[in-house]
């Protein structure tokens, strides 16, 4: 869905060169009809249409409970957009100009997160009295309340959990979360460490769950061995089952 009609046709036929199923929207309003009826497995979002913007069409999309994938296109690159964006629920954002073959490449990456296969090595990991991770059914039990997370969120927290003590590089989480294509958007790491923080810690100002080495990465508890923690003034202990 694009507000520039010549621009979505050459997507269209781009993509369908490639053996993908097409359908094209030229506001808000239509791509949500368009959703509701052909239930697409990606949504390509201009930020900029008449009657309804990407953002607006994006907040209703996922206030409706849909979890298709969405890519944002838009001409504005700022930080802030970007952060409304993936705030308001986009999988991945796309700054015009761009190549038909990066956004290729976007949509091939944001497909195979979308489709790849939930790694649950336990259905309980309980990290300490106040937190405890149910990774079978994408939450966290905070305090005795369930959050549930978003795909991204459960990635992310998988991949940090699944560590406990180990420093993670902000390459290495954009690698395992988001793909390769993904090693140099750091912002992505710094915006989802910071949503789960917001629905994990006691005071997300003062983390005692995902800690950052400035410079250098992002590292969760370690609730196998408290002692460390301890010793390096943060008590924790844990067990999974």
């Amino acid at each position: 869905m694009d507000d520039e009609p010549g621009l979505a046709h050459a997507i269209q036929l781009y993509l369908e060169d490639e053996g993908y199923t097409v359908f094209t929207a030229s506001d808000g309003l239509q791509a949500l009809e368009i959703l509701r009826e052909k239930l697409p497995d990606l949504i390509v979002l201009d930020v900029m249409m008449p009657r309804m913007d990407g953002f607006e069409t994006l907040k209703r999309i996922r206030e409706a409970g849909w979890n298709v994938p969405v890519i944002l296109l838009t001409v504005r690159g700022e930080e802030r957009d970007k952060v409304r964006g993936l705030s308001l629920g986009a999988d991945d954002y796309v700054t015009k100009p761009f190549s038909q073959r990066e956004l290729l490449e976007r949509i091939r990456a944001v497909l195979r997160r979308a489709e790849m296969p939930r790694a649950i090595p336990k259905t309980e990991l309980r990290v300490d009295d106040d937190l405890t991770i149910d990774f079978a059914r994408n939450e966290v039990i905070v305090r005795g309340r369930r959050i549930k997370l978003t795909p991204t969120e459960h990635r992310l927290l998988y991949h940090l959990a699944s560590n406990p003590g180990r420093l993670m590089t902000a390459e290495s989480l954009l690698t395992k979360v988001w793909g390769w294509e993904y090693r140099e958007e750091e912002h992505y790491v710094r915006l989802y460490i910071s949503y789960l923080r917001q629905k994990i810690e006691p005071d997300p100002a003062h983390p005692k769950y995902i800690f950052t080495e400035k410079g250098l990465g992002y590292r969760f508890v370690d609730y196998l061995h408290p002692e460390r923690e301890a010793a390096s003034g943060q008590v924790a202990g844990a067990s999974v089952h």
